[in-house]
């Protein structure tokens, strides 16, 4: 858990959400009042974020009493009770709706993440994320790609070189464009992994006369070039399909022998799961 930068999320949350009190709670809710609540879900799938929960109960109110009942990464059906929370009523209020915006996100992209990773078990491949996430969000959206089984990329544009098109064409080429990865990388004195984006079977072999490439995106390929591309790297480095896989061509592209398939979908097109924070006795 990134703690720092989820802690600045979830101020800026109260900041947004909360502003210059609660004023429905504040208004009919005296201030030393206690109560209960717990988490049920009203769908089924993968549970995520009852970590984040927790985390977001103490830091707005460290008296609140958490008791987690079910743990992130957990089967759900309708019905199932995540966890409860007790202390001051006006807290519970408060907090919410944030816990269940984040975990209703997380939700979604973990029961997605592991439908995918499910249909992928009988073979060598693993789905990736990417980024296209939420602004701000993105770390626990990845989090939640963990969760369901899913393998993370790289979390942003610092912990990898990856050379996409823009930058092949901008570079003038792919051969210059890895060279002068490779010479900065020296000059800078990093240590980054590098994965290069081909389009096409020319570009697949001009990649390969660098040794240092770690992974090869096969981006858009055809189910007989990515078998040909597979061939032709022969366990040379990693390689990755990429661009348009859905569920219905998940495991044909697997079957072709890739390392990796990574799928935008995961964090960007997923309906929230359905879940309630509900005062109990």
């Amino acid at each position: 858990m990134n703690t720092e930068l989820i802690n600045e999320l979830i101020s800026l949350a109260f900041k947004e959400d909360i502003g210059t009190g609660d004023h429905s709670a504040m208004a009919c809710i005296p201030k030393n009042a206690v109560g209960k609540a717990h988490l049920l879900v009203k769908d089924k799938g993968i549970i995520a974020g009852i970590d984040i929960a927790k985390h977001i109960f103490h830091r707005f109110d460290d008296t609140l009493i958490f008791s987690p009942i079910l743990k992130d990464g957990d089967k759900v059906k309708h019905g199932d009770i995540a966890f409860t929370i007790e202390g001051s009523s006006l807290s519970i209020l408060q907090t919410e709706r944030l816990v269940l915006n984040i975990m209703q996100r997380m939700s979604a992209i973990a029961t997605k993440t592991n439908h995918y990773a499910t249909l992928l078990a009988p073979y060598k491949t693993k789905v990736l994320d990417t980024r296209k996430t939420t602004p701000g969000l993105r770390v626990l959206e990845k989090m939640a790609v963990k969760i369901g089984g899913g393998e993370n990329h790289r979390m942003g544009l610092y912990d990898m070189i990856m050379l996409k098109d823009n930058h092949i064409d901008y570079a003038g080429g792919i051969s210059k464009a890895i060279s002068k990865t490779l010479n900065y990388l020296i000059e800078k004195n990093l240590d980054l992994a590098i994965e290069v984006e081909a389009r096409n079977l020319n570009e697949v072999k001009e990649i390969l006369t660098f040794k240092e490439v770690k992974r090869i995106m096969l981006d858009n390929f055809t189910y007989d070039n990515t078998r040909t591309a597979v061939s032709l790297i022969n366990g040379k480095c990693e390689i990755e399909s990429s661009g348009g896989i859905t569920e219905e061509t998940l495991v044909e592209y697997a079957k072709c022998g890739v390392d990796f398939i990574s799928v935008g979908a995961l964090t960007h097109a997923v309906n929230n799961m359905d879940l309630s924070l509900k005062a109990i006795d």
